[in-house]
């Protein structure tokens, strides 16, 4: 009986695991993307959305600053979310490690969101942009296939 209770319990905490770790993508304070809104980098603005404007789309929440943006988002979800899941493209590429990002610090790339960490003077959008002809954005590809689901 011991040893059914035991083995209950360690079945029901790696459940609570797997379930807390669904998410493939970058979230601070139960938001991806630190709460800003997807919708709004394509109007090449970077926005805190608001949590009256929330949805929850492939395991993680994401906000918005409008009504109008939460929908435009849930018409074509895909067309918004960000590359490797929100992580720093130049660390995936180059480290093939997850970094977080400043959300402010962005590119939109052949109709495509990446994200960058930028802090303590060292931006690492300019070095992608210094060196996406060296196949950042090949190698990063190939990165985030293989670490995606590693915490």
């Amino acid at each position: 009986m011991i040893l059914i209770k035991k083995l209950s319990f360690i079945v029901l905490f790696f459940g609570i695991l797997t379930a807390q770790a669904q998410t493939d993508y970058y979230t601070k304070k139960g938001y991806a993307i630190e709460g800003y809104d997807l919708v709004s980098y394509f109007e090449n603005k970077a926005e805190k959305g608001n949590k009256a404007y929330t949805t929850t789309y492939d395991g993680a929440k994401f906000m918005f600053v409008s009504k109008a943006h939460l929908e435009t988002f849930l018409e074509n979800p895909k067309q918004y979310l960000p590359q490797y899941g929100g992580y720093c493209a130049y660390a995936i590429a180059e480290k093939s490690k997850k970094v977080s990002i400043n959300p402010k610090t962005f590119e939109i790339r052949d109709k495509k969101l990446y994200l960058f960490y930028n802090s303590w003077g060292n931006n690492t959008l300019k070095l992608w942009q210094k060196n996406i002809l060296k196949g950042l954005q090949k190698k990063a590809d190939q990165h985030w296939d293989t670490i995606r689901e590693i915490d």
